[in-house]
């Protein structure tokens, strides 16, 4: 009950201060979304009962009603989660993580770091090809198999999910908010960056968080050894080469779907394709799960994305974004160093509470109020909003990858709090660095 107590006094003074500046039902919500980030961040309640309490709170509180809140909870991207999921489950029932784990560990050293290094790297490549989500899902079972110590099994999630987040601004197709930006910038008649140009943008980037970040999550067990790792690579059984075929049938599949929107404009939708591919692991011959295989599905997850799609529909439809984005006009006078780090510092801590799609739907209408009138260094400015938004590493609700690996039970949420807190600073200086020493000149 303390830390309940904790959270309500948290909200109560959120609430108080924001009626100094905001209208009664927007510090309302503001104090609400204190009060739920307080109650993810101390676990004072299970993340699931957390998660649901937006249903309760936003109408009580004449936020928004109980039917513009409760469909959030079944928005169609969360069943693009519940099919990677399905796959996720099948890949760790019939141990094919183990294959995976022994050929990707084979190329780097066997130590703590090395493996961490190997993680967030797989995962940042192979996000920048495909959806950061899907990746995450297909590496987490490999993270969670390579040891039993409890302090390894943290850092390799989290190196898994971080690098996911790292990759997935590395191309225009890596992660939903790039798409948002580019969507937005055709929308408003200004010339969009080739999927090479945008590379070229964001390669900078990816490289020096690979280095850091991996760094800092090895501090304190960089030379340990892991010592259930194992050189010898398993053969497949029939079941696990059945399901790897399924997995490269995927993998063509979404590559495929991706070039074909590029070239000809015309996609499948990628939310039916996962859920379509998780499906059929309850086929007869071709799967391999059972319906009480359904048990181990994280359902406080899609709960946890409901919440945050519900909190960026009440910032949305009360106006309040609207309203933030007059009581930011101060940032106009900055210097643009100074105003391009805000933007970081703003759209990265502001994910924290919304899921990255939703805040970017956001901000980038915002900041475009003043990047109009700011030419080349406007785009600029809207492409460090972008990258900040998927560079948020602190809650699960921020991200995707976060929330997936929060899934695995095992990643206390005060721990992911506490190193991604550091890492956002981090990745907010390199973006801002890096956009105003190498993008104004490649713009």
């Amino acid at each position: 009950m303390r830390d309940i107590m904790i959270a309500l006094l948290i909200g109560a003074a959120v609430f108080g201060l924001s009626l100094i500046g905001f209208s009664t039902q927007h510090a309302l919500l503001l104090g609400s979304v204190a009060f739920l980030v307080a109650l993810w961040t101390n676990e004072a309640l299970p993340l699931g009962a957390v998660s649901l309490l937006p249903i309760l709170l936003f109408p009580s509180l004449g936020i928004l009603d109980t039917t513009a809140v409760t469909q959030n909870y079944s928005k169609s991207i969360i069943f693009l989660f519940l099919g990677g999921f399905m796959m996720a489950i099948a890949i760790e029932k019939i141990n094919l993580h183990k294959y995976f784990s022994a050929k990707l560990l084979s190329l780097f050293p066997q130590s703590a770091r090395g493996i961490i290094y190997a993680l967030a790297s797989t995962a940042a490549l192979l996000s920048g090809i495909l959806n950061n989500t899907t990746i995450t899902l297909m590496l987490m079972p490999i993270a969670l198999f390579l040891s039993s110590n409890i302090k390894f099994k943290i850092r390799f999630l989290l190196a898994t999910a971080y690098g996911a987040s790292l990759g997935g601004i590395l191309t225009p197709i890596g992660t939903a908010p790039n798409l948002i930006l580019l969507g937005f910038l055709e929308e408003k008649g200004i010339e969009v960056l080739s999927f090479g140009e945008w590379m070229g943008f964001m390669a900078p980037v990816v490289g020096l968080m690979l280095l850091v970040v991996p760094y800092i999550l090895s501090l304190g067990v960089a030379h340990e050894c892991v010592k259930e790792v194992s050189n010898e690579i398993p053969t497949l059984n029939s079941e696990q080469k059945r399901l790897y075929g399924i997995l490269i049938a995927l993998s063509v599949v979404l590559v495929t779907n991706t070039a074909t929107k590029q070239l000809f404009g015309f996609a499948l939708d990628e939310k039916l394709l996962l859920l379509g591919f998780g499906l059929l692991m309850f086929v007869p011959t071709i799967g391999f799960l059972t319906w009480e295989d359904t048990r181990n599905l994280p359902y406080e997850i899609i709960f946890l994305f409901g919440a945050g799609f519900s909190i960026a529909a009440a910032f949305s439809q009360t106006g309040l974004a609207s309203d933030i984005a007059n009581k930011l006009s101060f940032i106009a006078d900055m210097p643009l160093f100074w105003m391009l780090l805000f933007v970081a510092f703003f759209v990265s801590f502001s994910t924290e509470v919304t899921s990255n799609t939703a805040l970017t739907s956001i901000a980038i209408p915002i900041f475009y109020e003043f990047a109009k009138d700011m030419g080349s260094d406007g785009v600029v400015m809207l492409l460090v909003a972008t990258a900040a938004a998927s560079y948020a590493f602190m809650l699960p609700i921020a991200t995707p990858p976060n929330a997936i690996v929060m899934s695995s039970r095992v990643i206390p949420i005060k721990t992911m709090a506490q190193i991604g807190f550091k890492l956002n600073l981090i990745g907010i200086v390199i973006v801002s660095l890096v956009a105003y020493t190498l993008w104004r000149v490649m713009i």
